[in-house]
């Protein structure tokens, strides 16, 4: 009898998946799909208290215990987010209060107080499992400050002479001048040249990973990078490099000929920060610094080597809250990939290091985690929000509109970055004619009326809108619902009564 009523309970939930929803079809999975999350492996969580060695919690300059098993047990979360790849500081060996990772004194070992190379691959296997990409990043310009290379008179040339960089320095004074004080490789020497080629080699071959994002781009020779690219694809085909140039358009396009795939996107992010660390900020250069391009440049807020994004908004006096959303929905629904710091969830605050290196907290306001969801879901659900074709169809002062437009899939992203609730009139001509904005984010619905679209958004909020045909009352399906739901009441009171005759027997 329960399964009688059980089969009647579903029909009406099998007629509605039935009724098709006009949903994208799935293609095949790119790099311009991805949504990274970037991790300070140290300062993340402490899976294994056993290696923490001489990790000290209370100094913001030493380990602090964060760990690869950390990592391993925090992918759901991660996954939960919405993310579909995760970037690691470096792993490799480093000297005292290395946290960081960039004072490498062994290539080929992780870090002790990250874990075991074992451990890493476990991590590895975990995430892709998940369907998680992991990349790592990866320092080749020089290695910490006392390493034993720097007293081995065969390794004499593996490094240039000790001097800085001026702010009018050549190219080769940049690619030759030691960068904070740290000793700076010689990739032109055959041997070194060799050896960090071998070293990319290794761990793509040991641990499957999916991807380098390196670091110091610029103060590396063009051809060693060319070189570098060509071995670790031969590797593995789809390996992916991000390449961190710090510097205007022209030098991050300079270095497209190296064939690293994507960049960090300096330029736009001065112009993300700017605009959205306090409200009422001038939208447009935000919208004129996404150039055109078939690089899929990352798209990001801050990085462990620059003040929080928070602090921005403190400094403002702002509600970061509030100001990471607005930032949040422009850089998930503009070209790029993603990429988000660890933190970013819970508005970690901090300014120069080790300050923004706070360790995570995972007890604390859910507000800005559930936000991420909701735009990782949107990501993930409609491809033009990550291969489509961007146009501004609208711009003045704090608020701007534009679409993404794929194949037959329009997505409209309104930004309302100002004080006050904004109506935005759009002509059906930059839009298609009757027919319908559907909110993703907060559920509006701006349906086409006198040749226009009028577009009603609340204070510092970004909706995510859907173009699609006027909705229509489906009056069959409304019936057969009714109908089934009339027959149900009468099967479940048929089987009250009867219970009732059989207590009274």
């Amino acid at each position: 009898m329960k399964k009688r009523v059980l089969s009647l309970a579903l029909i009406p939930l099998l007629l509605f998946y039935a009724i098709p929803v006009g949903a994208a079809e799935k293609e095949q999975r790119t790099w311009k799909d991805e949504i990274a999350y970037s991790v300070m492996i140290d300062r993340f969580f402490d899976g294994n208290p056993k290696n923490n060695g001489d990790a000290d919690v209370l100094n913001p300059s030493a380990f602090n215990g964060g760990d690869f098993e950390g990592v391993t047990n925090k992918l759901n979360y991660l996954k939960d987010m919405g993310y579909t790849a995760i970037i690691l500081s470096p792993i490799f060996a480093n000297e005292d209060n290395g946290y960081h990772g960039d004072w490498v004194k062994d290539f080929y070992k992780t870090d002790e107080h990250y874990g075991t190379k074992k451990e890493f691959k476990k991590l590895v296997n975990e995430a892709h499992s998940r369907d998680m990409k992991v990349i790592l990043d990866f320092q080749v310009n020089n290695v910490g400050p006392n390493h034993s290379w720097l007293n081995d008179p065969d390794k004499e040339d593996w490094f240039h002479d000790k001097k800085d960089i001026s702010s009018d320095s050549s190219q080769r004074n940049i690619e030759s001048g030691w960068v904070n004080g740290l000793p700076d490789l010689n990739q032109d020497n055959q041997e070194t040249r060799e050896y960090l080629l071998d070293v990319a080699k290794w761990w793509i071959a040991e641990t499957n990973i999916d991807g380098y994002r390196l670091n110091q781009v610029q103060h590396v020779p063009k051809g060693f990078w060319k070189e570098f690219v060509e071995t670790v694809k031969s590797e593995k085909s789809n390996f992916y490099t991000i390449g961190d140039v710090q510097g205007d358009a022209d030098l991050i396009a300079s270095y497209e000929e190296t064939g690293i795939d994507a960049f960090m996107d300096y330029p736009l992010n001065t112009e993300l920060r700017k605009a959205f660390a306090a409200p009422n900020q001038d939208l447009a250069p935000v919208l004129d610094a996404v150039k055109d391009t078939s690089l899929p440049n990352a798209l990001f807020m801050d990085t462990q080597n620059m003040p929080r994004f928070t602090k921005d908004a403190a400094d403002h006096n702002e509600n970061p809250g509030a100001r990471w959303k607005m930032a949040l929905s422009y850089i998930y629904t503009a070209p790029g990939v993603p990429i988000v710091m660890y933190g970013s969830e819970i508005a970690l605050n901090g300014d120069k290091a080790p300050t923004n290196h706070q360790l995570m907290n995972f007890k604390t306001e859910q507000e800005l985690v559930e936000y991420i969801t909701k735009l990782s879901d949107l990501r993930e659900m409609y491809p033009a929000l990550s291969k489509g074709d961007m146009k501004v169809l609208y711009q003045k002062g704090g608020t701007a509109v534009f679409k993404r437009v794929y194949g037959n899939e329009t997505m409209v992203v309104v930004m309302n970055n100002t004080t006050k609730t904004q109506t935005i009139k759009l002509a059906e001509k930059d839009l298609e004619e009757n027919k319908e904005l559907r909110g993703m984010l907060n559920g509006d619905l701006v349906r086409s009326k006198d040749n226009s679209y009028s577009i009603v958004i609340d204070r510092e909020s970004a909706e995510v809108y859907t173009l699609a045909s006027k909705s229509t009352i489906n009056t069959p399906y409304l019936i057969i619902i009714g109908l089934v739901l009339f027959i149900f009441a009468i099967f479940i009171a048929m089987i009250m009564k009867r219970a009732k005759r059989n207590r009274l027997k």
